[in-house]
């Protein structure tokens, strides 16, 4: 019995989006389509929930693009395999032909997605590519830090404007984004998952589902036990947690 290849698929428009489900369906039965992201944003929450073999992400959507989510994906433990969708003419296909990352050509035609699905199914009986690497090699003008735009929180009656820089780390629940930073902590209602989309992610490091943390404010990382590792801070006695998915950024040498 085959085991389900877990998949996720990318797309901010809904008609590609589902036209692109409906052919998996078709010509890869045993995918099982754990999430339909309606942009980059989800693609990369939805990742972190379900942790897909396979992604199909379009280039071109809005909060992070598809080669910015799949960077991400790249520093996590378990890294999928990527195939990109994008439309004629796009800027990345040339690059994209001479390397090692397969797409796709929005509208997808059975015959080009069966090739990339024959390409797939050999390539998950290996290890998956350095995303992050052979994207920065492939793409070096994607590699641009985005603009990190101030942060402001409001502290009763006044609005605080935060530098980014100044930021130590960020801490999500349900309702709240904790903004800890050099001058003291506040409290704003913008998720984690949208706030990463502004920021620096060469600065700003994911190291759990709620928690960002600025790396340049990091002392150590201190594995606790097989499974648990803790974040030291510059300066500070908080202890930050590390989730299994992105204790690989922590490798030494």
């Amino acid at each position: 019995m085959n085991t389900a290849i877990r998949t996720l698929i990318a797309d901010d428009e809904e008609g590609p989006r589902e036209q692109l489900r409906a052919a998996l369906q078709r010509l890869w039965p045993e995918l099982d389509i754990v999430a339909a992201s309606r942009h980059g944003v989800d693609a990369w929450d939805d990742f972190l929930a379900h942790e897909p073999q396979v992604c199909f992400l379009d280039i071109n959507m809005p909060g992070l693009t598809g080669i910015e989510v799949a960077r991400r994906m790249g520093a996590t433990a378990r890294p999928p395999h990527v195939v990109f969708v994008t439309a004629y003419g796009d800027h990345a296909l040339a690059a994209f032909d001479a390397g090692a990352v397969d797409y796709v050509m929005k509208p997808v035609e059975d015959a080009r997605l069966a090739q990339a699905i024959e390409r797939l199914k050999s390539r998950l009986q290996q290890p998956a590519p350095d995303l992050q690497a052979l994207l920065k090699q492939l793409l070096p003008m994607a590699a641009a830090a985005p603009k990190s735009r101030l942060i402001q929180a409001s502290l009763g009656r006044e609005v605080k404007m935060i530098d980014p820089q100044d930021v130590v780390y960020f801490e999500s629940d349900n309702r709240y984004t904790r903004v800890v930073y050099t001058g003291g902590e506040a409290l704003i209602r913008t998720p984690l998952k949208e706030l990463l989309a502004s920021l620096d992610a060469e600065l700003f490091w994911q190291v759990h589902r709620s928690v960002l943390v600025n790396s340049r404010s990091i002392a150590s990382a201190v594995r606790i036990d097989e499974n648990t590792m803790q974040l030291t801070l510059k300066g500070r006695e908080e202890k930050l947690p590390v989730s299994r998915q992105f204790q690989g950024l922590f490798k030494g040498q």
